[in-house]
């Protein structure tokens, strides 16, 4: 029983050895960002075996829209973990406690307007981007409904960026799996038995992500050993609430560029038509599960810098950021090694067609060194975010994704154009990505060398 209490407990990384915190940090949530990629593949999965490649296209399609309009709801998690830990490494009850509060404040104002905007601008911005008519009806009613049940989406992942900065990784492992496993259940219920195509995949995602915002919402409001849950602290207070938007706020735009720019090349995806969509669909649902330990180390190191900085060790916070991109890349390496020898079976889960299969492989093959490179960047731009340095990055994506990535990816398919290949060489969209993730690497090497994430915290 006290095994499980100390599992389940907020994990203090201001002492013991770096490596170790970090490890024992990212591991459940590792598993936790597995379960939650879940979501979207299984979705994928589903659509792709019961209705078609079109449906299949479908959900892809309206994936970068998605991203686009959540990336309030990325912002405030990401400034909630960085002020979290910071105050909860200062032992500061009453600022964690305000804090908390006003994440809860600005989770409602976010997932109102979302809510408002998604259903308004989902159809329009599916046109613009010139999607086939043959989808265009399923992204729509697939948005809509994400949409209206965002505010499950925003709990969670906002509730989820408390618990990182508290240091507990167990228990939104725990919540997730829950959800995932029901998210499963209501996906074959809805698509299989009730034929409810992407809109029932959609709505099952809804149905899961609210069952796992309660949960969280359960764990941080039996946490008053460390910080107060009362009505006082859940209301609007501008130094807290600032506090959030200031360092959340960079993440936040780092991700509506991101998004923004899988738009744009969304738009020149469309333009080689229903199987290469589906192709790129099947890529990105195996690329997320590639992404994962990246981006779960990547959060380890903003909690585990951001908790240090807030107590003063500056030089525990480099020692870590050392140890902690080491076995990044490490990890990396193993999982990108498996994705290349298995890829061809994992890809052959969404589709029964076999030249779908070779085109999603051949994509793959390109970016695989990419994820490796990906993990050095993860790593020291989670140390500079969990210091309070959120721009760094933030101009680091900008350059990455808008400076390089778009141009080359049009530039390149431009170029490659021949009688036979009037739009180019569709591997050029994934070249262009890899060029864009090396760069990006390098450049955050060198800022995170100059040091000037050491002058940033609260």
């Amino acid at each position: 029983m006290n095994l499980l209490k100390k599992l389940f407990a907020p994990v203090d990384m201001t002492f013991g050895r770096p490596w170790e915190k970090i490890l024992l940090f990212t591991v459940p949530m590792l598993l936790g960002n597995i379960a939650q990629q879940l979501y979207n593949t299984v979705d994928s999965v589903v659509v792709g075996k019961y209705v078609g490649d079109n449906a299949l296209a479908a959900v892809g399609s309206a994936g970068p829209i998605l991203n686009l309009l959540i990336v309030l709801f990325v912002g405030i998690s990401m400034g909630a973990s960085i002020v979290v830990s910071q105050y909860f490494g200062a032992k500061d009850r009453e600022a964690l406690s305000h804090s908390i509060g006003n994440c809860i404040v600005l989770t409602i104002i976010a997932s109102v307007m979302v809510m408002a905007a998604g259903v308004i601008v989902a159809r329009p911005l599916l046109v613009f981007l010139k999607t086939p008519e043959s989808i265009l009806d399923w992204c729509t009613s697939y948005l809509h409904t994400i949409f209206i049940g965002s505010v499950g989406v925003a709990f969670y992942n906002i509730l989820s960026g408390v618990l990182r900065g508290l240091g507990d990784s167990v228990s939104a492992l725990v919540y997730l799996v829950i959800a995932s496993v029901l998210n499963i259940v209501l996906d074959l219920v809805f698509v299989v038995n009730f034929h409810m195509g992407v809109q029932g995949v959609a709505l099952a995602t809804v149905i899961a992500q609210a069952i796992s915002a309660v949960l969280c919402g359960w764990k941080l409001y039996r946490m008053k050993n460390l910080f107060d849950l009362k009505k006082e602290y859940i209301c609007w207070n501008k130094k807290y609430a600032m506090n959030i938007i200031r360092l959340g706020l960079p993440s936040g735009i780092t991700q509506a560029i991101m998004s923004m720019s899988m738009i744009v090349v969304q738009s020149l995806t469309n333009s080689f038509g229903e199987q290469f969509i589906a192709a790129n669909v099947i890529v990105m649902r195996v690329d997320g599960f590639a992404m994962l330990p990246n981006f779960s180390f990547g959060t380890a190191m903003t909690t585990f810098a951001g908790q240090n900085v807030g107590a003063g060790a500056y030089d525990r916070v480099s020692k870590g950021a050392k140890q902690g991109t080491v076995l990044a890349v490490g990890v990396s390496a193993v999982i990108t090694g498996l994705i290349l020898i298995f890829g061809r079976g994992l890809m052959g889960i969404f589709t029964n067609t076999p030249e779908l299969v070779d085109l999603s492989m051949q994509m793959m093959q390109i970016l695989a060194v990419g994820y490796i490179a990906m993990a050095v960047l993860q790593s020291l731009s989670g140390v500079m975010r969990g210091a309070g340095d959120t721009m760094t990055p933030m101009w680091i994506s900008i350059l990455q994704t808008v400076i390089i990535r778009v141009p080359l990816a049009y530039g390149m398919c431009y170029f490659t154009r021949t009688p036979e290949l009037p739009n180019g060489r569709q591997e050029c969209i994934f070249i262009s990505l890899l060029i864009a993730w090396l760069i990006g690497t390098a450049v955050t090497g060198i800022a995170y060398a100059r040091g000037k994430w050491r002058k940033r915290a609260l």
